[in-house]
């Protein structure tokens, strides 16, 4: 599964393809790992929600729609399955869901807010 990598310097963020030895470094600082979340807290919510469409899926953030607001919203939706990647970036003031062309509900998806990091439906076992 690809990691996601942040600086806490600059906002950079960064998928490892293939992890190593050596330290993810951005200006000057090591990367701070994100780690996916699974369980919601508070009121906002951000857990995936995968629901079949004739198309495919369509993965909805959160119970009830997470906010798109230009200081807090979720920045891309992404969904793996077997061993193909799909990720639809989203934009303050769209919908937080995104369809994709996947045949299967049992995926795993991520979604990543601006303000709380990293989610999935299917957290990585640590």
């Amino acid at each position: 599964m690809l990691e996601v990598m942040k600086c806490n310097v600059c906002g950079k963020i960064v998928m490892v393809v293939h992890s190593g030895a050596g330290i993810s470094v951005c200006c000057n600082q090591p990367m701070e790992r994100q780690i996916e979340k699974a369980e919601d807290q508070g009121n906002e919510k951000h857990l995936p929600v995968v629901g079949k469409t004739e198309k495919g899926i369509l993965v909805k953030v959160g119970s009830v729609p997470h906010p798109m607001e230009g200081e807090h919203y979720i920045e891309w939706i992404e969904v793996t399955m077997g061993n193909y990647l799909y990720v639809r970036g989203l934009s303050p003031g769209e919908l937080p869901e995104a369809e994709f062309p996947v045949s299967s509900t049992d995926v795993k998806v991520r979604s990543y807010c601006n303000k709380h990091g990293l989610w999935s439906n299917k957290p990585k076992k640590h």
